[in-house]
């Protein structure tokens, strides 16, 4: 049981790590004015954002942090 939560913990140190470096390459989502006037929805990379590097660092935020929430819970019961 020692062993497992030693490997436990260190998955939960790398996956914290991991998502604060995924968030810290994340863009702000504030365009300001020029957003505002231009219609930044209507560009190309509006439109197809889910497959942009944004969208792909935005998914991989998701299941890093579920596993973050995830590993706490289960480090926490033990």
């Amino acid at each position: 049981m020692a062993t497992l939560v030693i490997i436990l913990k260190v998955v939960y140190l790398l996956d914290c790590i991991t998502l604060v470096g995924i968030v810290l390459l994340q863009q702000g989502k504030v365009t300001g004015l020029s957003g505002a006037i231009a219609g930044a929805g209507e560009t190309y990379w509006g439109k197809n954002k889910a497959r942009s590097m944004e969208g792909g660092l935005h998914k991989a935020t998701v299941a890093i942090a579920t596993l973050f929430i995830v590993l706490s819970v289960v480090l926490n019961l033990i």
